[in-house]
């Protein structure tokens, strides 16, 4: 960081400049199968609306005033994590057939509203 805000990326040579930067601050996984308890998986109904509460550990990650938050919802995270069927069942003995195409919905009507909280700190 210099003292003008500019913010520069470790490893870039000096003096450059990383507009549209995209930097993870905070990831993690969890199964839709868990979505009500980590200890009874449940399959999810498809083509309805499920409430999944999701709570990552805080970072104490600074977020400037120019600074845009991006959320990804996706079906799968491979190769960091190992392939997600698509389906119900135990994964780790999942054929190759069993993969499946899925689809992710994020709601955004008056019933259905997604939103993602996060604490502020002065």
């Amino acid at each position: 960081m210099t003292t003008s805000g500019e913010i520069y990326y470790e490893t870039a040579p000096p003096g450059t400049q990383l507009g549209g930067y995209q930097m993870m601050v905070r990831g993690d996984i969890l199964r839709g199968k868990f979505w009500e308890s980590l200890s009874e998986p449940k399959p999810i109904k498809p083509d309805t609306s499920t409430l999944f509460e999701f709570i990552l550990q805080d970072i104490f990650h600074q977020f400037k005033a120019s600074h845009r938050i991006m959320v990804h919802i996706q079906s799968t995270w491979f190769p960091f994590a190992d392939r997600n069927p698509g389906k119900f069942m135990d994964i780790y003995k999942a054929k190759d057939t069993d993969f499946e195409k899925t689809v992710q919905r994020v709601f955004h009507s008056v019933e259905n509203q997604s939103y993602l909280v996060m604490p502020v700190w002065k």
